[in-house]
């Protein structure tokens, strides 16, 4: 008996340190959603019901911008493709998720190659 109540003991403990760790996990990076493959994250499910009903959710991931260049995107959607108009809390939410989830990244790139190592110019 005694054996007993020490092994779910330990099984209790291991479990609780298992989901510890799992919890850190996944607070440490962003959740993705597995359908759309958006970060779950406030306003995901507008951005989903909204978006991807007209596209794929892969035009969103492979776009970067800020909070004006995803509105600008949205008014050329509702020019020329048909996107309906949002009330200004639905339109707030959206650019919030986008330009929070989906903002320009700072890339380096490497310093210009020097001019004393370029080949000479052709005549």
């Amino acid at each position: 008996m005694k054996m007993r109540s020490l092994t779910l003991i330990g099984v209790v403990l291991w479990s609780c340190l298992s989901a510890s760790m799992t919890f850190a996990k996944t607070t440490d990076q962003k959740r993705i959603d597995e359908q759309t493959g958006l970060i779950i994250d406030r306003g995901f499910e507008t951005v989903k019901t909204n978006c991807t009903i007209c596209h794929s959710a892969k035009f969103i991931l492979s776009q970067k911008g800020d909070r004006q260049t995803w509105t600008d995107i949205i008014r050329w959607m509702q020019a020329t493709q048909g996107l309906w108009q949002f009330d200004a809390k639905t339109e707030d939410l959206i650019l919030d998720y986008l330009s929070t989830n989906y903002a320009p990244t700072k890339q380096y790139r490497r310093a210009p190659i020097p001019s004393s190592l370029m080949p000479p110019p052709e005549n």
